[in-house]
């Protein structure tokens, strides 16, 4: 095969591979415009069901609710995830490490069912001996929180991997507590892997429904458990509205992270170069 040959075929496979991705997630969107009663039949194009989105309390509040757990629970998983990926990355000796690094992968490979039911296993004998806490909001969190750590924990590690120790010591040679060197000088440094953490463990708290299952209580219900209890009697057209608005926010919130990630990628170059051409000066 010549090399115009396999340049076809392999950007023939590409699109064949983007089309199976996304057809289903365009189809869905054409379909949100529809004015039609059933899903997979076409009348013609309206705004009807996004009206209609508008006057469902059940799906605005499920909607509310998925944002405040995602968000909270994104937020945890940051912040536990950069401890975690310190105390593995910088700190190559301690007592427990090896647990640590276990524990902290194992949400990753283990099935969601069966983390779902150990957290609700625990969480029934803690309400049985103490009385608290009750299944809600403060459940869920607790347990996408478990997941998101994990997840928060390798984008966090491997960021931590590619930057260079020396600054870090170069920092602390010219006076700097070890506070002001994390602040000063690592965190600018890991503000890409942040925000990419962030935005990672909040789209799979979003649209988690195993560990909301089990750990919802009564007039608790996510976006995703609405979605799927709904979808058992027959889809209803808002539905395809809905998830259009949650494509349409998370697009934008991805285009805007890769868009800052990269700046903020030339930026970095771009003081690294200016920092070596003072030294060589």
């Amino acid at each position: 095969m010549n090399s115009n040959m396999i340049k076809w075929c392999s950007r023939s496979w590409m699109f064949a591979v983007y089309f199976f991705l996304y057809m289903p997630i365009v189809t869905l969107v054409i379909y949100s415009f529809n004015d039609s009663q059933l899903v997979t039949v076409w009348s013609y194009a309206s705004m009807r069901w996004y009206a209609v989105l508008m006057q469902d309390s059940d799906l605005i509040a499920a909607v509310v609710l998925s944002l405040k757990i995602a968000s909270f629970s994104a937020i945890i998983s940051v912040f536990f995830g950069i401890l975690t990926a310190f105390a593995l990355n910088r700190y190559k000796r301690f007592f427990g490490r090896m647990l640590l690094s276990s524990m902290a992968s194992a949400p990753l490979v283990m099935p969601d069912v069966i983390v779902g039911l150990s957290l609700l296993l625990m969480l029934v004998s803690m309400q049985h001996w103490l009385g608290y806490p009750e299944r809600g909001l403060l459940t869920i969190l607790l347990g996408h929180a478990l997941l998101g750590t994990a997840y928060a924990t390798v984008v966090v590690t491997s960021r931590l991997r590619e930057m260079d120790g020396q600054l870090d010591e170069a920092a602390m040679d010219l006076g700097c507590h070890p506070w002001q060197v994390f602040s000063l000088v690592t965190l600018p440094l890991l503000l890409p892997a942040l925000v990419s953490a962030f935005l990672l463990t909040f789209t799979l708290s979003f649209d988690d429904v195993v560990l909301s299952s089990f750990l919802s209580g009564p007039g608790y219900s996510t976006l995703p458990m609405v979605i799927f209890s709904r979808a058992r009697l027959g889809l209803n057209p808002s539905i395809n509205a809905v998830a259009t608005v949650t494509i349409a926010i998370v697009t934008i919130a991805v285009i805007a992270s890769s868009f800052y990630s990269a700046q903020q990628e030339r930026r970095r170059k771009r003081e690294q170069a200016q920092a070596y051409s003072d030294a060589n000066t």
